[in-house]
């Protein structure tokens, strides 16, 4: 056998040009106690806050708590399979997540991993989970409309592109139906959906995954699920996780929209974890950065601006209360850090108003310059007449003599309090909404019984398509009200007025 000295040279050359002397150098230490999610660990004296820990057995951890003689970690995974005396080994990097459009229209757990059965996410992109927000000067004012299709939204708590708008509520009075009917809606936006469920049954997010899949919006979001058996550690990391997700949309100069489902589970959650590492607990037991935790999530939506590609990352978080009560810990820490909130009420829920939103309490702190001109026109003074309309309702029902224009203001009240009742997944689009707020705020309702309003909206609604879809294309063209066409409009609303039975 013969060698070639010039092959064996060149090899050889190869292999020198390609050498690079690399070390593996990476900290080991012992895990000292485990159990309910933390590990503390012995001899890790170089690890970095928020830095990813390797266990045997593939799992993973996250340092959480540096101490003077140990580190604490949250196990992200089965901690069951670790115990005393494991090694632990730093990585030298923080928790990331997969992002871009191999996430979209699948269903992830907080650290990416598929849980839809429909294979693994390929994708060379990855994104920190912790990242900081971005700055004043990187932001622009939030002027631009993002549709719930809800009409009682749309019309007086308006939502921009950018905005954190808080959905606040008891349990089951349709706080997430108001966030499914708004990811429903946008549907050929262009805006890419984020839902992040935390601490909710794996039934009930089942449910709404199915909801999405009927209505055609799984295409466009991305389900992140930490469900109510999940531990506590990745309960706590979801909602940075999904908002991780979106921001890599955002800085694309995409639009995208966030719902956390809800914050406070999470908080729950990241309670429950720091009393367990024995972090001093303050209001409610909850620790004293609880309000860091949220706002630092929520301070990442933003509507980025020209220079930067002008995307957008609008975030709807939940946040439930007990019994009504707003001024718990919690919900004044979250109303406190968003622009604005809709507060849905058990009472009006129970009373047939879906969606059951007090007017008095909900606010949006855009105001109009997140609607469309020709909204702002016809729903300019809804909200604080809807507002006068809810005490003038309580007043009536005293049973005192009432004069004829407060009577004519509470007719008016009923019938466009029944104009704002919506079913559930029926979003509707802008231009319709415009169309039948006119008609009530104009006074076309008031000879019109309560009782047969959305009836009336529905029949007029096909009337338009049918008869006068020019005078609609004109209205979605101009997207403003003038003179000629607020004539139209009363022309058709008197036409069809008369043939309505």
């Amino acid at each position: 056998m013969k060698f070639n000295a010039d092959e064996i040279s060149s090899v050889i050359q190869k292999e020198i040009e390609q050498y690079e002397q690399k070390i593996d150098v990476r900290e080991v230490g012992r895990v000292l106690e485990v159990g309910d999610g933390i590990a503390q660990i012995y001899g890790l004296t170089g690890v970095m806050a928020g830095e990813m820990i390797e266990f045997p057995n593939g799992v993973m951890g996250m340092a959480f708590n540096l101490n003077e003689n140990s580190v604490g970690a949250i196990i992200l995974g089965d901690y069951l399979k670790l115990q005393e005396g494991d090694e632990a080994k730093t990585t030298g990097k923080l928790l990331s997540v997969p992002v871009g459009d191999a996430v979209l229209g699948r269903v992830l757990d907080p650290l990416g991993n598929p849980l839809d059965g429909r294979g693994p996410i390929v994708t060379n992109e990855f994104r920190e989970v912790e990242s900081p927000a971005p700055g004043i000067a990187d932001r622009q004012p939030v002027r631009e409309s993002l549709q719930t299709g809800i009409k009682a939204v749309d019309a007086m708590t308006p939502i921009g592109r950018g905005q954190r708008e808080l959905i606040i509520g008891d349990r089951k009075t349709g706080k997430t139906a108001v966030c499914i009917d708004a990811i429903i809606n946008q549907k050929d936006t262009g805006v890419k959906c984020f839902y992040v469920a935390v601490g909710q049954k794996d039934s009930t997010v089942a449910g709404i995954i199915e909801t999405l899949r009927a209505h055609g919006a799984m295409d466009y979001t991305t389900v992140i699920v930490s469900g109510a058996s999940s531990p506590a550690p990745l309960q706590y990391i979801a909602p940075y996780a999904g908002c991780a997700m979106a921001e890599y949309f955002m800085y694309r100069g995409q639009h995208t929209l966030v719902v956390y489902d809800d914050l406070s589970k999470q908080a729950t959650a990241y309670r429950q974890i720091s009393l367990l590492m024995r972090r001093p607990p303050g209001r409610e037991a909850f620790p004293g950065d609880i309000f860091y935790c949220h706002s630092r999530l929520l301070e990442r939506s933003a509507k980025l601006s020209n220079e930067l590609g002008g995307g957008s990352l609008t975030a709807l978080p939940i946040v439930e209360t007990l019994e009504g009560e707003v001024s718990a810990y919690i919900p004044t820490n979250v109303i406190s850090i968003t622009d604005g909130q809709i507060y849905l009420q058990p009472d009006l829920f129970f009373r047939g108003q879906r969606p059951a939103m007090n007017v008095g309490i909900s606010v949006s702190r855009v105001g109009g310059s997140a609607q469309i001109p020709a909204m702002k026109q016809v729903a300019g003074g809804m909200r604080l007449d809807m507002a006068a309309f809810r005490e003038l309702e309580a007043f009536a029902q005293l049973g005192t003599d009432l004069d004829a224009a407060t009577q004519a203001r509470l007719d008016r009240g009923y019938r466009i309090n029944e104009l704002i009742k919506q079913g559930l997944c029926k979003p509707m689009n802008v231009i319709d909404q415009v169309f039948v707020i006119y008609a009530g705020t104009h006074g076309f309702l008031d000879r019109i019984k309560a009782t047969d309003v959305l009836r009336w909206e529905g029949q007029f609604l096909e009337t338009v398509h049918g008869k006068y879809q020019a005078l609609w294309d004109k209205l979605n063209e101009k997207r403003k009200l003038d003179a000629d066409l607020m004539k139209e409009i009363d022309e058709v609303l008197s036409a069809f007025n008369k043939q309505f039975v």
